[in-house]
């Protein structure tokens, strides 16, 4: 049988004019146009090439032609039944079958129709259905028998994709209608952040204003009362001044009286007319003025008597207003003789903590005197460290003496490192870790730390992609396998492990050298290293000009809003370690970019070498508040009911998860193990051994340890 030709030139080059799309956008009038023609030009083929890919008629069976096949009626694919006949009708079959001419034919015909498409336009997946569309209008013809079905399958199909058409087509007004509204809305908060910071310039120099008229009415209040306390004093000499004349004056009157008493009886004596009086009479009245004079002065005694201590009404109010006045100032006195008691109490516990911390550091003075050498002369080192001079200052820079013993100590091993051409092998012992098990000697790779420290990141980028986490030792040893082969995979594990335990003051070699030897949990890492990632993203986020700058008012607004917990010292410390300082102004500009770069040996800038320590000094503080709050010591036993009750009380905000994920790590249970709140019973711990295994793990504070009220 010749072989058929699925497409003659002629129909081979209208099919080109029409189906091949141009580099324009296609409308949809054009698209339905071309629907219609492709339609007719499909019907056209289907009577041609139906005639061309069957043979008399009918289909060939491949692939079950064979002499004596067997066809399986009503029997369940998965049966076991099915299964025993088809194998033994796979045996049956000979083993040089082919695909049939029909079939070969098709493919050639999709392959063919998908080469003349155009495929660089918009239009160009809606074109590609259409080769397919013809194969399935061929089975369609060809087989009668399950001609409605497919007929209702492509229809179905059919039905649907031009439904989603409509509705991508009635989309694409709401996504520019989307696009429009979102760019109002920047502007619209990009308006309201600017009024914001004006009203805050704004608020701050009234408040200045404010603080500053403050100050001037304090002042004043002063003043006045100096001169109020001076007034008093005047008017009280003066008070005294004029009683003194008042009694001066009363005495003076008494005598002026007594004087002219005495002149009117001397005048009366000496008067002519007296001394004719009757002597009897006069008697009589000298008797009866004697007894007035007696009821006089008993009525003088007892009026002395009754009302000597009374004062007068205006002395009295005197008095007692000046009681009042006595009487407010002993209850300030008082108050402040309170609170400066108070302050002493504490001047007095903090003198006592002082002068322990005294006794202390003297005593530690005196043992560092008697035990310390001499400070070293760290500038001998400059003719031994290779690269001389300038680069033993460049490692010197920052660094104290037992920083500096460290760095020479790394040069010297450093080039010891270098001479050893083969490591001895450790044995096939427990204590031996698992990627170091060897007998025998192995090569050393002499790698330079930029190799060692990208191996490194490369090692920590796919453990971080890994789904199924295995231990990191093994992980390490499989990792190097794959990288390396298994022949070099034991030398290059040496070689490393020999490196990160050298280069102790590399960030990348002691992190890794940590958690290799289960020093620390591989969730440290990873959570500083979303830490820093999130804090990357909010500072993008605030550079709305994607400009790489910020103010230093944008990186404090930043730090504290990533860092709620952190006190305003850390805030500076960041912030003076990204490059502020205190006298700089918050209007500068920083390149907040370079703040995350690293050197080509993994070194981290001072921004994030801050982060790290920040970040391991609040998790000893968080440890040592525990330990404070479980009143133990580091020998005594703990229960973990008691952790779990001191774990709330210095965090609150602890969740459930995370709570469980501590307690977890402390007793080394599975999470899922953890006995719920009151079945703890039996599960005791040294203090120490939790304290050092909460160490390794990611460990934080999650809120205030005094919850605030609500409002």
């Amino acid at each position: 049988m010749a072989s058929p030709k699925p497409r003659g030139s002629s129909f081979a080059t209208s099919s080109r004019t029409h189906l091949r799309p141009s580099r324009v956008t296609i409308d949809d009038s054009f698209l339905t146009e071309t629907k219609n023609t492709q339609k007719r030009k499909l019907s056209q083929k289907q009577k041609t090439l139906s005639c061309q890919f069957s043979t008399g008629g009918h289909l060939s069976p491949w692939p079950t032609y064979t002499s004596g096949q067997t066809i399986l009626h009503n029997r369940k694919p998965c049966s076991d039944d099915y299964r025993k006949r088809a194998g033994s009708w796979q045996q049956q079959q000979p083993l040089n079958t082919t695909k049939p001419r029909y079939l070969e034919q098709l493919e050639n015909y999709l392959r063919k129709e998908l080469l003349l498409l155009d495929l660089g336009t918009d239009s160009a997946q809606e074109l590609r259905l259409q080769p397919y569309r013809e194969i399935f209008e061929f089975f369609i013809e060809d087989f009668k028998t399950y001609k409605p079905l497919l007929s209702s399958i492509k229809n179905a199909y059919e039905v649907m994709l031009a439904h989603q058409r409509e509705r991508i087509r009635a989309l694409e007004p709401l996504k520019a209608k989307l696009v429009t509204v979102n760019e109002d809305c920047n502007e619209r908060i990009l308006a309201m952040r600017a009024e914001e910071r004006y009203e805050i310039s704004m608020l701050k120099k009234e408040k200045m204003n404010l603080l500053k008229l403050i100050d001037k009415k304090n002042e004043e209040k002063i003043s006045l009362q100096s001169e109020v306390t001076k007034l008093r004093k005047n008017l009280a000499e003066e008070y005294l001044h004029y009683l003194t004349e008042r009694d001066a004056r009363k005495i003076l009157i008494a005598d002026l009286n007594e004087l002219r008493y005495q002149r009117e009886d001397m005048s009366l004596a000496q008067s002519p007319g007296i001394w004719g009086e009757d002597p009897v009479k006069l008697t009589l009245a000298l008797k009866m003025t004697r007894q007035d004079l007696t009821r006089t002065q008993m009525e003088l005694n007892t009026m002395k008597a009754n009302f000597g201590d009374v004062v007068p009404r205006r002395d009295f109010e005197m008095q007692e207003k000046t009681n009042r006045d006595l009487q407010e100032q002993l209850d300030s006195l008082r108050d402040d003789y309170e609170e400066v008691r108070k302050e002493h109490e504490i001047l007095l516990q903090l003198h006592m903590s002082t002068l322990k911390e005294r006794d202390q550091f003297y005593s530690e003075l005196q043992e560092s005197q008697r035990t310390s050498t001499p400070r070293p002369d760290w500038t001998k080192c400059e003719d031994v460290v290779a690269g001389g001079r300038d680069r033993w200052q460049m490692l010197a820079e920052g660094k104290n003496s037992d920083q500096l013993v460290d760095v020479l100590l790394e040069e010297i091993g450093e080039g010891l490192l270098r001479e050893k051409d083969f490591f001895p092998g450790l044995g096939y012992g427990e204590d031996i870790p698992p990627f170091l098990r060897f007998d025998g000697i192995v090569e050393n790779k002499k790698p330079t730390k930029k190799d060692v420290v990208n191996l490194l990141k490369d090692a920590w980028k796919e453990r971080l992609a890994e789904e199924q986490k295995e231990k990191f030792p093994n992980f390490f040893f499989n990792f190097l396998e794959r990288r390396f082969g298994p022949g070099d995979a034991m030398a290059w594990a040496y070689t490393i492990f020999e490196n990160i335990k050298l280069f102790r003051s590399n960030e990348v070699m002691s992190q890794f050298y940590a958690v290799l030897m289960g020093k620390r949990s591989e969730s440290v890492y990873t959570k500083q290293k979303e830490t820093i990632a999130q804090l990357l993203k909010e500072m993008t986020n605030v550079d709305s000009q994607n400009e790489g700058l910020l103010t230093m008012e944008q990186l404090s607004t930043v730090l504290k809003s990533t860092f709620p917990l952190k006190k305003e010292e850390k805030i500076q410390e960041l912030m003076e370690a990204g490059g502020w300082h205190p006298n700089s102004s918050n209007a500068d500009l920083l390149n907040y970019r370079s703040l995350f770069m690293e050197d080509e040996e993994g070194q981290s800038m001072p921004f994030v070498q801050k982060l790290w320590e920040q970040y391991m000094d609040e998790k000893d503080e968080y440890l040592q508040e525990l330990k404070q709050e479980l009143g133990l010591e580091l020998r005594d036993e703990v229960t973990l009911s008691k952790i779990r009750e001191a774990l709330m009380n210095i965090d609150p905000s602890l969740d459930k998860q995370t709570l469980n994920s501590y307690l977890s790590q402390a007793f080394q249970l599975p999470v899922t193990e953890v006995p719920e709140e009151g079945e703890e019973e039996g599960i005791v711990i040294w203090l120490q051994t939790a304290l050092e295994r909460l160490h390794m793990a990611d460990i934080r504070r999650m809120g205030p340890r005094e919850q605030e009220p609500a409002s």
